[in-house]
């Protein structure tokens, strides 16, 4: 049987190496392209009828309609997330596929990272004492044991997250829309309206979805709802908080710390070394600048087992569409 072409975009290194090491017995032809997909590079995709494609490429109108011209009939994510494509353009034209769950503690755990980074300023000391700066002015933080955090989005990756919390000591609030009552009796949380959580939380998470209703759940009025110098913490998807509002917020202090490995406007940064170039984004810029805010290149999924999960479904998700198999991860 002759091997079939998977055309790859928006590679890296890593996912080279784990592409070549695991696909080596689905008989596929695999070429691998550094540059995103895109409007200008998505005509590369001729005389493929797999393409895979990644968490910040472009996947608009016409980047759809270059890749149905063109021939592709099936578009496999590597990734979770879908909303960087305009899903109604397809039409049927052809099948898209993602990865919908690979490591949930990755997220969980990197998420408690951060909290316990930003909190104890561990970021800071560590350039310090690399500068020989030995001075621990300035790097108070609070203890976690006794305090309240806010989770918002109650699945997998929030529910292991909430052990490593209640395992700190803290208290546990959540919201959302389809509360699981059992698991919160079994995990010891409380499931509580949104108001609730913004007014009792030391600590606000998101782990949600981006949606057309968590689309900027933080911003300007819900930040009025929180504590004073509540920390937020984002290690779902950057569009969930408003940045602009979110800047506001820091400066006037209502907001006292923002942990963020996503960025509403990360695509043309994230993933991507620039440290020889200036950054542009005047919101990014702004954030960057504040002492009390932790920022990370969308890396929270990045361990052995998480990205090893995203090879081998993604390769499993090709194999079925080549064997006309039902597609058990297909975004309809």
């Amino acid at each position: 049987m002759e091997a079939k072409k998977v055309l790859f975009y928006d590679i890296k290194s890593y996912d080279k190496e784990l592409f070549k090491r695991f696909g080596k017995d689905y008989n596929l032809e695999m070429k691998f392209l550094k540059g995103k997909l895109n409007e200008e590079s998505a005509d590369l995709s001729k005389g493929y009828e797999i393409v895979c494609a990644f968490a910040n490429d472009t996947i608009n109108k016409e980047v759809i309609d270059i890749l149905a011209e063109n021939g592709v009939k099936l578009l496999a994510m590597r990734c979770a997330g879908y909303n960087n494509i305009s899903l109604r353009h397809i039409k049927d034209r052809f099948k898209v596929v993602r990865v919908p769950a690979y490591s949930p503690y990755s997220i969980a755990e990197y998420t408690m990272g951060m909290i316990l980074a930003l909190n104890r300023k561990i970021h800071k000391a560590y350039v310090r004492t690399r500068e020989g700066n030995f001075s621990i002015s300035g790097l108070m933080g609070f203890d976690l044991h006794g305090k309240t955090a806010g989770i918002i989005g109650a699945g997998k990756i929030a529910q292991i997250l909430i052990k490593i919390l209640k395992g700190f000591g803290m208290n546990v609030i959540a919201y959302d829309p389809y509360p699981n009552y059992d698991k919160a009796k079994e995990l010891g949380f409380e499931f509580v309206d949104l108001d609730t959580l913004y007014a009792n939380s030391d600590i606000i998470s998101l782990n949600c979805p981006l949606t057309k209703e968590t689309k900027y759940i933080i911003n300007r009025e819900s930040m009025s709802k929180m504590k004073d110098g509540v920390m937020i913490v984002n290690t779902g998807r950057g569009r969930l908080i408003d940045s602009v509002d979110l800047v506001e917020a820091l400066k006037d202090k209502k907001v006292g710390a923002a942990a963020l490995d996503v960025y509403e406007e990360e695509a043309e940064y994230f993933f991507e070394d620039l440290s020889d170039k200036v950054i542009e984004d005047d919101i990014l810029g702004r954030l960057l600048s504040f002492h009390n805010v932790l920022i990370t290149s969308h890396q929270a999924y990045f361990t052995e087992e998480a990205v090893e999960a995203i090879t081998k479904t993604t390769l499993d998700n090709i194999k079925d569409f080549i064997e006309g198999k039902p597609l058990i991860n297909e975004v309809k």
